[in-house]
Parts: C-alpha cells; sequence; structure tokens
C-alpha cells in the first residue's frame, strides 16, 4: 500500500541505494536549506528514499539551491512526469505493500493480503496509492476501495494512474521529510 509518507519507499533490505549515513540522518539535512547544502550523494539518497528512481533523483539534486519547498516539490513533480518506462519500472519494483495498522479486525487484514496478491498478480508490482489527508481511520478502506477499482484497468491504463500516485507519493514523502527534518526530536518512548 506504500501509502503513508512514513513508509519507506525501498523494500526491506534493498542494498542498491545508498542510505543516508547515520550520522547525517536528522542532522545535517535540516530542511531546504540542508537539502540545498548537502553533497549530492546525500540528497539524492534522501531523493531515493521518496521515490526509487535513480533518473528522478539526480534531476531534482541537479537543480538545487531551491528558492522555497513550493519550488522543490513542482521541481520534483516535474520531473515525475518525465519518468521514461524504465524509469518509471525501477520505481514501482522498489515498492512494498504496507501491512494495515495492527488494531485492525483480522478479516481487514485478510481482505487487504488478498487484495494485494490479486493487484501485484495482475500488474507485477505494488499497489500504490497516495493517502495524504486520509484520515488513518479510513485508510483501509480508502486502499481496499482503490484496489477494487483499479484491478479492472487494463494493463497501461494502470500504468498511468500507478504513475501519478507515485509521483503523489514521492510529493508527500519529499515534504515530509523535510518538515521531519525541521520538527525537534524528543528522546523517550
Amino acid at each position: 500500500m506504500t501509502s503513508d509518507t512514513h513508509v519507506p519507499c525501498r523494500k526491506p533490505g534493498s542494498t542498491d541505494t545508498p542510505a543516508i549515513p547515520a550520522q547525517n540522518r536528522g542532522s545535517h539535512l535540516h530542511g531546504l536549506a540542508g537539502f540545498n547544502a548537502a553533497a549530492p550523494v546525500e540528497a539524492e539518497a534522501l531523493l531515493l528514499s521518496c521515490c526509487h528512481s535513480r533518473r528522478w533523483a539526480e534531476r531534482v539534486a541537479a537543480h538545487r539551491p531551491y528558492p522555497t519547498v513550493d519550488a522543490l516539490l513542482a521541481a520534483a513533480d516535474e520531473a515525475g512526469y518525465d519518468l521514461s518506462r524504465a524509469d518509471l519500472d525501477e520505481a514501482l519494483a522498489a515498492e512494498s505493500s504496507a501491512l494495515p495498522h495492527p488494531d485492525a479486525p483480522p478479516a481487514a487484514r485478510t481482505a487487504l493480503r488478498a487484495a494485494h496478491a490479486a493487484y501485484e498478480s495482475s500488474f507485477g508490482h505494488a499497489f500504490v496509492i497516495s493517502l495524504d489527508g486520509v484520515r488513518p481511520g479510513e485508510r483501509l478502506d480508502q486502499v481496499l476501495a482503490g484496489i477494487r477499482s483499479r484491478l479492472g484497468n487494463e494493463p497501461e491504463e494502470e500504468r498511468v494512474v500507478a504513475a501519478d500516485e507515485l509521483r503523489r507519493l514521492a510529493r508527500a514523502r519529499l515534504a515530509f521529510r523535510l518538515a521531519e527534518a525541521l520538527t525537534p526530536r524528543h528522546s523517550g518512548p
């Protein structure tokens, strides 16, 4: 469901993309200023955590500095529209289906697993949907409804929809990561 800005973009255990070095996570890439000043490899790593298309990440990072977060997000959108078929395949291959909230009823969890399996069998990649702005209590229903409606799409039609959802996800993830870097961290539980 890779739908939440808190859900990682890459499959767990993926080693093909350099991670943001631990000493730089949250300490060096502070908001837009930190992103603009970061070394290219750091900026690209942050971007790859939002959308796993190397070309997309390189393109967005190469146009730094950005005067505002809105300008950065617009550039990310524009680069997303220019993804080639191979770029989109690369990005979609890195997405994975997220689990429902632990409090979800067992029947809902089973339905979601079955829906994801049917989608992946039909289209060859994880179901992607941006749930930015959807209340947590409505997300499971939104995902199930989205999968059901999109299962009827022809493969090329679904590629277009998935590409649009991936752009929206990348934008939400990037905005979240920039804002997260500006939020003071509290120690403790």
